[in-house]
């Protein structure tokens, strides 16, 4: 598996989630599982069928995170270069004809594009990194081609 790249602050809101499923919502379950069997008759017994499918899906996050913690690579901030765009850079485009946007260049786990922060693995993604200020690129996105330019890297 490919390592997930992820902000020091993107790893532990992952890690206090890993630990909230783990000691709290586990807990939660078994005790909605249990008042489910003490219900009685298991077969037609709705709360207990809703508890053992909220069951299987924390189940699957907990090794989801596990997995994605234990091949992450926490991005160390103090080496991001305002020269070139490269993971855990903020970079501000123009495409022309539009208003300059603001975008953090994040690790998939970590992309939220409606808050600014887009994956290293998106089409603009991609096409930023390793490009500086003053930069004109192509954009190669499922909709078609476009042209921004990198205006500034923080």
């Amino acid at each position: 598996m490919s390592p997930s790249f992820l902000t020091r602050e993107g790893y532990q809101k992952l890690q206090d989630e890993l630990d909230h499923l783990r000691n709290i919502k586990r807990m939660e379950i078994a005790d909605r599982l249990h008042e489910a069997m003490d219900d009685g008759e298991l077969i037609d017994n709705a709360e207990y069928e809703a508890a053992k499918n909220e069951q299987a899906f924390v189940e699957g996050r907990i090794k989801e995170l596990e997995i994605l913690l234990a091949n992450a690579r926490v991005i160390d901030e103090s080496h991001i270069s305002t020269e070139v765009v490269q993971i855990g850079s903020t970079v501000t485009i123009k495409e022309e004809g539009f208003e300059p946007e603001i975008y953090t260049i994040v690790g998939t786990a970590e992309a939220d594009p409606r808050i600014g922060r887009i994956s290293n693995e998106s089409p603009l993604g991609k096409a930023v990194l390793n490009h500086k200020s003053g930069d004109q690129i192509s954009v190669e996105a499922p909709e078609g081609a476009y042209k921004v330019q990198i205006v500034k890297v923080e």
